[in-house]
């Protein structure tokens, strides 16, 4: 990837909150449409939030200049993505039926996600935030967009999908750079067995809140918005084929997943095990059993980073 040109697209990408025109009325909606649709958004901007913080940690933690610049936008951009959530909230909340706030999922996760991804190896938090902007972007952003269907979500959302095109091609980028043999190297030969230890306390405490977080900002609002889950098994699945490519799939961290992966779609031992792992692991059982076949996996080991990048993206323009 040419990220000098990466930089200069996510300057010229910059836009205000106020270019939108907000003077629309939104589409009549049921009592029950408008709660579920304000409430995804009011999580959305919390969510967007939670994202620059993650973004300003890579910044931080990122010897690369060019990469550092390009994390100080991508924290501007979720930045105005929360200011551009909390008002879409507003402008749909017609009737105000009750006092909306945050999921209190979403308020214990987000400090142990933080701590997480700031003591986590770099690989490891990287893998937080692709699947994070490939679940927000592929499944939740699009499927709220064409369950809303109006003029002012479709401005919003277009604007929002084309900054989060930037982040994916970076996130896929990066996880190349962590799985490189010379990066591993040198984080192994830096890496004190203390702060390994620190890292497993934080990752074990995030894991404590995650599955209460993501049905509630993610499963519960696509079962209304995507039934079919179509969608979230997309973005999964994306995840899952970047293991086919051999330096990640030698990854601790890919390692376990592929050990739980076998497990679980084994008859009778597999149904057994999900009820258990289930209350550990951020996804339901239907989507954390494998979801690509050996001749999907052959091809991705075969293109690079920035074409899986492009096939995820465009999800987004595809039903």
């Amino acid at each position: 990837m040419n990220l000098e040109a990466m930089l200069d697209k996510c300057h010229r990408g910059q836009w205000k909150v106020g270019d939108l025109d907000w003077t629309g009325t939104p589409r009549p909606m049921s009592r029950d449409d408008e709660m579920a649709i304000v409430q995804c958004l009011t999580d959305m901007a919390g969510i967007e939030r939670l994202a620059g913080e993650l973004f300003e940690t890579q910044r931080q933690r990122c010897d690369d200049p060019v990469l550092r610049e390009i994390f100080a936008t991508f924290v501007k951009d979720e930045l105005r993505h929360a200011h551009a959530a909390q008002m879409l909230a507003d402008y749909y909340n017609v009737h105000h039926y009750k006092h909306y706030v945050q999921s209190a999922a979403l308020q214990r996760f987000a400090p142990h996600f933080i701590a997480a991804v700031r003591e986590a190896p770099l690989e490891v938090a990287n893998t937080f935030i692709l699947g994070g902007e490939l679940m927000l972007d592929i499944a939740l952003l699009r499927s709220l967009n064409d369950y809303v269907d109006d003029d002012m979500m479709r401005r919003a959302m277009h604007l929002i999908n084309r900054d989060e095109s930037r982040h994916v091609a970076i996130d896929f980028h990066m996880v190349e750079y962590y799985s490189s043999p010379e990066f591993r190297a040198r984080r192994d030969k830096q890496t004190p067995l203390r702060q390994h230890a620190r890292a497993a306390r934080v990752l074990a405490k995030m894991a404590y809140h995650s599955r209460p977080f993501f049905r509630a900002v993610f499963f519960e609002p696509m079962a209304l918005l995507d039934p079919s889950q179509k969608r979230i098994r997309e973005a999964i699945k994306r995840l899952q084929l970047l293991r086919a490519k051999p330096n990640v799939a030698n990854q601790p961290m890919a390692r376990l997943l592929l050990f739980v992966q076998k497990i679980n779609d084994t008859p009778y031992v597999g149904r057994a095990f999900g009820a258990i792992f289930t209350r550990l692991i951020i996804i339901e059982p239907e989507l954390y059993r494998r979801l690509t076949d050996e001749a999907e996996e052959r091809r991705a080991a075969q293109l690079t980073y920035e074409q899986l990048a492009n096939e995820a993206l465009e999800l987004k323009y595809t039903d």
